[in-house]
């Protein structure tokens, strides 16, 4: 065979490849979902993974394929978010994502970045934390709490779930925008956290809301506000901590899907059409009210991909001004 003729057959081979490679990305997402899809949750069993399970169940149901929730829990997320970010871009592998997510890029180097390897897809839940003190400590309300932390410099304590995390955060930015004198004390968990708060070892902490309002409504703490815009139906006598006094404070731990860098348009598109009427269905959503949270949107892929950003950029800016150091 000439070398002509080879270069001819070369070409022609990838021509070939290339149109082919086209026509099964354009029926591949026309036929979309093919099968059943992978719902990584980069979580432990027990945590974020009740609201992925719950809405999961719902999208199986109006997609007519099963979506099947993996727990891949390791290094605060990123294993399993890493692990998302190189699965073949066609939609049968996505990611639910926390809130705890966008503080990560910040604080730790990832071997992914979390908008430019992934395609937003919609946001999930919203759940608001919740200001809880000790009932020894006197402070009745958010602003009273500033003043007496101010007027005994080193004197209060608050809990987190561990250093970087979303609860220590929240109480970062509360520090940042009141001048409140509060000492961070971090513990591996929630449970830990709450535990030594309900013990009076420490005298605040900014908690989950559902987990932590059984023992508000028993007496054992006092709750000053809630984190969020706009109250807590499953809290509606607790104020803002902006109405409360600190203008435009708010933090949330929230809940969205993400897909694969990559991912055709279409599919991400019919992706979070399924989410907006899983988290709108109103059986669905009584279930996350009962846990603490309410639905998050509803938006757009792009709009969510925007939030997701400005998350991100709002907790590096935080960890900055903070000075809290990068972990390598």
């Amino acid at each position: 065979m000439t070398m002509r003729k080879i270069l001819y057959s070369v070409v022609a081979s990838a021509t070939v490849a290339l149109l082919g490679g086209a026509c099964y990305a354009q029926n591949g997402a026309a036929q979309f979902p093919a099968r059943a899809i992978r719902l990584i949750v980069p979580f432990p069993p027990g945590g974020s993974d009740t609201v992925a399970r719950l809405v999961a169940r719902r999208m199986s149901e109006s997609l007519g394929q099963q979506i099947v929730v993996d727990n891949r829990p390791g290094a605060a997320g990123v294993i399993g978010t890493h692990l998302a970010s190189q699965a073949t871009p066609d939609g049968h592998t996505i990611v639910f994502i926390t809130a705890s997510l966008t503080i990560t890029p910040a604080t730790t180097r990832l071997p992914y970045d979390l908008t430019r390897d992934f395609a937003a897809i919609a946001p999930v839940a919203t759940g608001p934390l919740v200001l809880v003190v000790h009932p020894s400590v006197p402070a009745k309300t958010v602003s009273e709490l500033v003043a007496l932390s101010k007027s005994k410099p080193n004197a209060l304590n608050y809990a987190s779930s561990g250093a970087g995390s979303i609860t220590h955060l929240t109480a970062e930015l509360f520090r940042s925008m009141t001048g409140a004198d509060l000492t961070h004390v971090p513990f591996k968990g929630t449970g830990p956290a709450q535990n030594e708060l309900l013990a009076g070892r420490v005298q605040a902490m900014f908690g989950v809301l559902a987990p932590a309002l059984p023992h508000v409504q028993a007496g054992k703490l006092r709750a000053l506000g809630v984190t969020s815009a706009v109250r807590s139906k499953l809290a509606p006598n607790v104020p803002t901590i902006s109405e409360a006094g600190v203008k435009g404070y708010e933090s949330a731990t929230w809940y969205g899907m993400l897909a694969p860098a990559r991912t055709p348009a279409s599919v991400v598109q019919t992706l979070s059409k399924h989410v907006a009427a899983a988290v709108a269905d109103t059986e669905l959503s009584e279930k996350l009210t009962a846990i603490g949270f309410e639905p998050l949107g509803p938006m757009s892929p792009a709009q969510f991909g925007r939030y997701v950003a400005a998350e991100i950029a709002k907790w590096s800016k935080l960890i900055k001004q903070t000075g809290m150091e990068l972990q390598k």
